[in-house]
């Protein structure tokens, strides 16, 4: 056998078997300008720095955010999977006021996310973060 056929092979074989990635189940257009304010209950948390805000439990009403004013670590590095914890505790199923912003790049979505800064009773999400003692380091 060949070193080739071999490899065809095997990405085949891994093709086959590949597991689509969890998706979020944020659904809702974001907002595409500075400024804008939205508010609910953080309904899902994706990493340490990205989180699913909705008024209703229904999905299609949720906005998917990420945070302007925190970096976690990505979810599949060290660190990762403990901001993801910590945001769960700050944020999960608690009354959040979020505005859009504009991010590093200067725009105000990233991928399918709206950056945006995030308040709970008065204080900065990202503040939370850190007073929490999560670690940044993301990107």
């Amino acid at each position: 056998m060949s070193g080739r056929f071999i490899a065809v092979t095997g990405a085949f074989v891994t093709a086959c078997f590949a597991v689509p990635a969890h998706a979020d189940p944020c659904e809702a257009p974001v907002p595409s300008q500075v400024g804008v304010e939205f508010s609910g209950l953080v309904r899902y948390v994706g990493d340490g720095d990205g989180l699913c805000v909705g008024r209703t439990s229904d999905p299609n009403e949720w906005i998917e955010v990420r945070l302007a004013d925190f970096d976690a670590p990505e979810l599949h590095t060290p660190g990762g999977p403990a901001a993801k914890a910590a945001l769960e505790r700050v944020a999960l199923r608690r009354e959040i006021t979020c505005t859009a912003e504009r991010g590093r790049g200067g725009r105000v979505r990233s991928f399918d996310r709206v950056i945006a800064r995030c308040w709970i009773g008065g204080k900065s999400l990202g503040d939370l973060l850190r007073q929490a003692g999560v670690a940044e380091g993301g990107n």
